[in-house]
């Protein structure tokens, strides 16, 4: 319900905005990315609603490390991965900058002789500040290069378009609400964690448009696409669905959690260096293997 809650959404949305005349680099910039990180969202706001705090920090997390080591990994291996100049020098370092931001704002002990560690209301608003630099980049982005925005998009009757949105959201409140619930009762029937569920589970859920939109760019032989759907999609969990989190719930840090935001970094960090690795900027096919073999050990640790 979740997913394609989200597709209708974009779906409905999309095809609305063409009719009404609407440039396909503001729908591109808009409806198409917030759609895609629509799961994570949602989830996320019931979570953090709900007090269920280590699902909210589980899932950013989650989501990222899946993106990362997951979804390119797979895409890797079914066709090395070129990347662009911009991704390579401007959106993977930011990504990278948006782990190190996580690991500064959740480490109050460290930084600031705090009793506790917490991701705060003040810290969620600074990741909406940066959120808000990253969509005017953004936005300079595809003003200088239009070409690349473009968006297949359907267009429907007004009353049509209008029903996808409907059922879009109810598809995405409804799933996003038993995601959490469910979440909750199989940590509390297995004794996992609510970290642990998040981290599993719920991420690689609501990571699967991202899998799947990857995927099918990669099949397309359309690979930048590829590389900047997992980037922007960490850049958007940590700035804006993180930071909408903490805006509406301050978000307690256990320590068992910096095992999870550094390796977020440690992700990033050999992403970036990958591309370096042979000729021009690539993502071969054995370091997709390596993701693979990274991420799988890392949830063999988490379920052991």
């Amino acid at each position: 319900m979740l997913i394609i809650g989200a597709d209708k959404l974009v779906e409905g949305g999309s095809g609305l905005a063409v009719k009404l005349g609407i440039p396909n680099i503001v729908i591109g910039l808009t409806i198409v990315a917030f759609g895609t990180s629509a799961p994570e969202l949602v989830v996320n706001a019931f979570a953090a609603a709900n007090n269920n705090t280590g699902l909210v920090l589980g899932n950013i997390i989650g989501s990222n490390l899946f993106n990362v080591l997951g979804i390119l990994g797979v895409c890797a291996v079914i066709h090395p991965l070129k990347v662009k100049s911009n991704t390579t020098w401007i959106e993977i370092p930011l990504s990278l900058l948006a782990a190190v931001a996580l690991y500064i704002v959740a480490n109050d002990i460290f930084f600031d002789n705090a009793d506790e560690n917490s991701i705060t209301r003040t810290d969620g608003l600074i990741l909406l500040l940066f959120f808000c630099i990253f969509l005017v980049y953004n936005i300079t982005l595809s003003i200088k290069s239009p070409e690349e925005e473009e968006v297949e998009a359907k267009i429907f009757p007004y009353w049509k378009g209008a029903l996808f949105i409907v059922l879009g959201l109810a598809g995405l409140v409804i799933g996003g609400r038993l995601i959490v619930t469910s979440a909750v009762s199989i940590a509390q029937s297995f004794g996992l964690s609510e970290r642990v569920i998040g981290l599993t589970i719920v991420s690689i859920g609501t990571s699967l448009p991202e899998l799947a939109t990857s995927v099918v760019a990669v099949r397309k032989n359309k690979l930048d696409i590829a590389i900047g759907n997992v980037v922007g999609s960490n850049l958007f969990n940590i700035f804006f669905v993180l930071g909408i989190s903490t805006v509406i719930t301050s978000v307690p840090v256990l320590p068992s959690s910096f095992l999870d935001i550094v390796l977020n970094i440690l992700a990033g960090l050999l992403l970036f260096i990958f591309l370096f690795t042979g000729k021009g900027r690539n993502l071969e096919r054995w370091e997709g293997m390596i993701f693979l073999a990274i991420y799988c050990g890392y949830l063999y640790y988490l379920i052991q």
